[in-house]
């Protein structure tokens, strides 16, 4: 049995005291324990040996000695975790792990579903070594149903939960997100779940089991698309980087670039009109449908005023109109964005072969009722 501890801080936080044991692997399962973590809790991260999690070998970009390499996609989601190399199809492994269930909080796992039970660690045989244990299992398309034997990656799920017919430049151009959006999803999904778990174990003394999924997570958040479907009957397609419910809303081009602006209420309308020569009140453009009904026309109509101003002009003249506005930035211009730094988005870790690395930082910042 082999260990290594990748740690920012000495434990503070919400969930200071709280033992995690992880025993999933690739991204839903160790982003939520990373988030666990980032909260305060203690987190064991349980690896195969000789191999370790999958993610170790998933690049380039490696970094660290050339017979050693480590991957970055690893390094994304276990900060904040201690790692043991455990067999569990072995006795001794099975042990370690009955010892560490019997004193922890919460247990992580994203098997298939039914991995667990042939591991010979069901549900009801966890309870038994722990009645207080949370479980939280992340499956790819849900842990029952016609299809929860399926495998779930992240850009499958994509397609199969229609994330990818609404991305795109057309419907003709399905495209993922430029992230594995439904792994983070699910993972922030689990750790929702746990710490909701945790809550109602402080009034009933007992443990509970969470299920989440990437298909559910996915569908979760399909927001006003999904009404679209679901009440309107209407069909969503993907059009690239305007908005299918708001004008003028979006990536536009003008003179050596292109900005991005929303106009979301009708008082930023008439603001954003005035401001570069148009009539706010012509017909086809005084209220929003009317302006969505047209927007091809309003979009040639809006590059045409920006067409004399470069970025910055342009940027400076909507924040002066009061219209919220920005720029495309690429990841090196956001992280060395004083306002990112400002928030903490940019951590400062130590890694036990690799010395101090920054990281992509938490996005929840917690104060005392004073503000400290």
């Amino acid at each position: 049995m082999t260990t290594e501890t990748t740690e920012t801080t000495e434990t503070t936080g919400p969930l200071a005291g709280t033992l995690v044991v992880d025993l999933s692997r690739a991204l839903a399962g160790p982003h939520a324990a990373m988030m666990l973590g980032d909260l305060g809790a203690r987190v064991i991260k349980i690896e195969t040996p000789g191999t370790g999690d999958d993610t170790r070998g998933w690049g380039p970009p490696f970094v660290g000695p050339e017979d050693d390499p480590i991957s970055t996609y690893y390094l994304c989601c276990n900060r904040n975790k201690e790692s043991v190399a455990l067999d569990l199809k072995s006795e001794d492994g099975r042990e370690v792990l009955e010892r560490l269930v019997v004193r922890a909080d919460v247990l992580i796992e994203n098997f298939r579903p039914g991995v667990l039970d042939r591991l010979g660690f069901p549900v009801d045989r966890l309870h038994e070594l722990n009645p207080r244990l949370v479980v939280l299992s992340i499956s790819g398309f849900g842990h029952d149903g016609p299809e929860a034997s399926r495998s779930g990656y992240d850009q499958i799920v994509q397609g199969e939960a229609g994330l990818m017919s609404l991305t795109g430049s057309s419907p003709d151009d399905p495209q993922r997100v430029g992230v594995p959006i439904a792994d983070l999803l699910a993972g922030m999904n689990g750790a929702f779940g746990v710490v909701s778990a945790l809550n109602e174990r402080h009034r009933t003394d007992r443990g509970s089991v969470v299920r989440t999924s990437l298909l559910s997570s996915v569908v979760g958040v399909h927001a006003f698309q999904g009404t679209r479907a679901t009440v309107a009957g209407e069909l969503p397609r993907a059009q690239g980087n305007h908005h299918p419910s708001i004008a003028p809303y979006g990536l536009f081009r003008c003179r050596g670039g292109r900005v991005q602006i929303s106009v979301g209420s009708q008082r930023l309308w008439r603001a954003f009109a005035e401001g570069f020569g148009l009539d706010p009140d012509r017909a086809d453009l005084a209220a929003n449908a009317d302006r969505v009904a047209h927007r091809d026309q309003l979009i040639a109509e809006v590059e045409r005023a920006f067409a004399e101003y470069d970025p910055e002009a342009l940027l400076e003249k909507l924040d002066g109109l009061g219209i919220p506005a920005g720029k495309v930035r690429d990841l090196q211009e956001v992280y060395s964005w004083d306002q990112v730094r400002s928030q903490g988005l940019v951590l400062d870790v130590e890694h036990p072969r690799l010395g101090t690395i920054n990281l992509p930082g938490p996005a929840l910042r917690f104060f005392s009722g004073d503000g400290t």
